[in-house]
């Protein structure tokens, strides 16, 4: 799995001209599911994205977690994050995982968040979105869980 988080002082997504998501301060999570992907690397991925200390504390250090400052988190699937870019000028996607695969997947990341008592805003999974964001700082941040320690 891996993740470009900005930090937010808002942010929402819409499909059709429609809100199908908002928050204010937090994160916004842009996450691409990879094939061979499994639960223990969403759930690694939500852990370190809920936990990163990358909110400022009186001095502008990095001291706060999304948990610790009681943040909210805009997720968005993103298969483009896995685009293969090395030959030609048209994009490959062979490393991003199926819809089939993908889309549960993503449902257990937000699940992971919210069952950590995040208020967890989304888009919608395959739909064309347009998203707004307010980036804070700013502050963007790619992790990608087979690069984990």
């Amino acid at each position: 799995m891996r993740v470009v988080i900005q930090r937010v002082s808002g942010a929402c997504v819409l499909v059709d001209g429609k809100v199908t998501g908002r928050i204010g301060k937090g994160l916004m999570i842009l996450a691409g599911i990879a094939n061979g992907d499994t639960k223990t690397d969403i759930r690694w991925m939500a852990e370190k994205c809920m936990h990163l200390r990358i909110f400022e504390n009186d001095a502008g250090k990095f001291h706060y977690s999304l948990m610790d400052v009681q943040g909210e988190i805009l997720a968005v699937s993103q298969f483009t994050l896995f685009a293969d870019c090395r030959r030609g000028r048209r994009p490959g996607f062979t490393d991003a995982a199926p819809p089939e695969i993908a889309a549960p997947l993503f449902d257990s990341f937000v699940d992971i968040l919210r069952d950590s008592g995040i208020t967890v805003a989304t888009g919608i999974f395959g739909a064309a979105m347009e998203v707004e964001i307010h980036n804070s700082g700013p502050v963007t941040i790619l992790i990608d869980s087979k690069e984990k320690a």
